[in-house]
């Protein structure tokens, strides 16, 4: 016999948990006195990494979840505790990453009575996740969670929600494992179509320009090697989506590119000229499609996705195949021609050339005024690879914004699932707790962390888990004192009227120290590739603040409202 709460812990173990992100509060608190046992001594399962603010759990779970494959887990109290924990609820929906959210919530004896810290949860949650549901009984709990982990991870990923009463926390049961695998009316991988693979592969046979669109959907389908033998089958060139970047290595020759608003110069005007499209495992983002209404007229699309809803939502399709990406690329290259496309991938590079001349090396390679984002990123991520044999396959881990753009852009990526960032739902404050739970997720890696000045004082407070847990978390701080996209997108279409974006920062140096994680600040060209080394080779957190042009702009862009094509290669006031 044992509380719901221990069998909430004994739930979690069968799922194989192994961290829990969290922060305890009175009507959590029965399930914190089980954890308290399941942490530490002959019961120990799990390690609860006690974060500073609650919507820190959430980000550290996606941040593990987006880097391991599995389930990211974060537990809060019922209220204020979990309302914070809903940004990053909302993150993941968006995003398709697999978190569970196991909240407190008052006895079932005053829900409705407005009681202390009660909230309607499952009614806030419910259009932001995939499942919301409250127990109430100390014997649902096996099959919730159970039925919580199958939902979050299987199909297209999500968030769960779990509004865990009071009573159910205290009760006694006799506990009993639960296993759902299934849920009637929930088909979580459809079979593909025969004959719409073979109406795709007949399209792709007679293509002379086709290119490849692909977005997460393939990571989260561990489909990356399936990927690459269908592109060279049938030597299709790939741009890939922001939160797709590491679905395909940066340097495999049929790799273009990144696409979207900030995407590269050639993949964005070949989409306007390619006569089929293949998007595999991506959405149709209105920052990848640009004016909707003038996207790819000239092309025949196919569209590979696990999500019936994603069909024909943004775009027109002409032929879909909904199934797992990891079953319907290999279908669809059994029935394509082996194919030689060398002079349409030949015709990228001259618009490759036009921007490294144009952007690629001013961004990278200055060699007078201020630093820039894009020579820190790129001086990171080189240093970094070189090192690969003794610190790991580097992770990126990014917040939202400038520092966003520039690091995703000039990074490199070689290994699937080496990138967690905030893609639609764009969370300030999502890089340094996502940062956190990364290194939980990639124990054996390497995670570098870019964050803006305005983000990372957001979730400030977060350096005080860093520093209670020794989280090797390599901070990289890109200050020009704005709030830089935002400034950004006000000079170019608010006649340079700078409304609240200057930003008046800390002393970093004394924060960092008041938090005992080593600190380096740059300011200099000649400094940065010693103080790179220094925090590559530190054995835990450490802090590196670079001083940053201050109007430096993300280049090239897509205006909004702009086709994809109309990308401007330098920014135009």
């Amino acid at each position: 016999m044992v509380t719901g709460s221990e069998a909430l812990m004994l739930s979690l173990k069968e799922q194989g948990v192994k961290t829990i992100f969290g922060y305890p509060g009175g009507s959590i608190m029965p399930t914190y006195d089980a954890i308290y046992d399941y942490t530490r001594g002959e019961k120990k399962a799990f390690d609860h990494i006690l974060v500073r603010h609650e919507q820190a759990a959430a980000h550290a779970a996606e941040g593990y979840a987006r880097v391991s494959g599995k389930v990211g887990v974060c537990i809060v109290t019922s209220g204020p505790g979990v309302t914070n924990t809903l940004t990053g609820v909302a993150d993941a929906m968006m995003d398709s990453t697999p978190i569970v959210v196991i909240a407190g919530q008052v006895a079932t004896s005053v829900l409705g009575t407005d009681a202390f810290q009660e909230v309607d949860l499952v009614g806030v949650a419910q259009p932001i996740t995939k499942w919301a549901y409250q127990i109430r009984r100390a014997e649902d709990v096996a099959w919730a969670v159970s039925r919580a982990f199958y939902i979050a991870n299987s199909g297209r990923p999500g968030p769960v929600v779990l509004d865990f009463t009071k009573n159910a926390q205290t009760a006694m049961i006799d506990y009993k494992p639960a296993k759902v695998d299934f849920i009637r009316s929930y088909v979580p991988y459809p079979e593909p179509s025969e004959e719409k693979l073979k109406a795709a592969a007949e399209l792709i046979n007679n293509a002379k320009k086709p290119m490849a669109l692909v977005g997460q959907g393939v990571e989260l389908g561990n489909a990356q090697e399936e990927l690459k033998t269908f592109l060279e089958k049938a030597d299709i060139p790939a741009g890939r989506t922001l939160l797709g970047l590491s679905a395909l290595p940066s340097n495999h020759p049929l790799n273009m590119g990144m696409l979207g608003m900030h995407g590269s110069y050639s993949v964005n005007l070949k989409e306007q000229e390619a006569d089929v499209l293949i998007a595999i495992g991506m959405r149709f983002s209105d920052r990848v499609t640009g004016d909707v209404s003038r996207y790819a007229k000239q092309a025949k699309i196919i569209h590979l996705d696990i999500d019936k809803s994603e069909i024909d939502k943004c775009v027109k399709t002409d032929v879909s195949v909904v199934a797992d990406c990891k079953v319907s690329l290999p279908a669809l290259t059994a029935l394509v021609n082996k194919a030689d496309h060398s002079d349409w991938k030949a015709s990228f590079q001259p618009l490759r050339q036009k921007e490294i001349e144009n952007v690629i090396t001013p961004a990278t390679k200055p060699t007078s005024g201020p630093l820039l984002m894009g020579e820190v990123a790129h001086d990171v991520a080189k240093m970094a690879y070189s090192m690969e044999d003794k610190i790991g396959a580097p992770i990126l881990v990014t917040d939202v914004g400038q520092n966003q753009m520039m690091s995703c852009r000039y990074f490199k990526y070689h290994v699937p699932r080496s990138i967690a960032t905030s893609g639609g739902l764009g969370t300030m404050g999502y890089g340094l707790p996502a940062a956190m739970g990364a290194t939980y997720g990639a124990p054996d890696r390497v995670v570098c962390c870019f964050m803006g000045d305005g983000g990372l004082q957001m979730v400030i407070q977060e350096l005080g888990t860093i520093m209670e847990y020794d989280i090797p978390v390599k901070m990289i701080l890109l200050n020009n004192s704005y709030l830089g996209n935002v400034r950004q997108w006000q000079d170019m279409f608010f006649h340079k009227k700078q409304s609240f974006t200057p930003m008046c920062n800390p002393d970093f140096s004394k924060i960092a120290e008041a938090y005992a994680i080593p600190y380096l600040k740059v300011e200099k060209r000649e400094d940065l590739p010693a103080a790179i080394e220094k925090m590559l080779t530190s054995k835990g957190a450490f802090f590196l603040e670079t001083v940053i042009k201050p109007d430096m702009n993300v280049e090239p862009m897509t205006a909004p409202g702009k086709a994809v094509d109309e990308m401007q290669l330098k920014v135009e006031y």
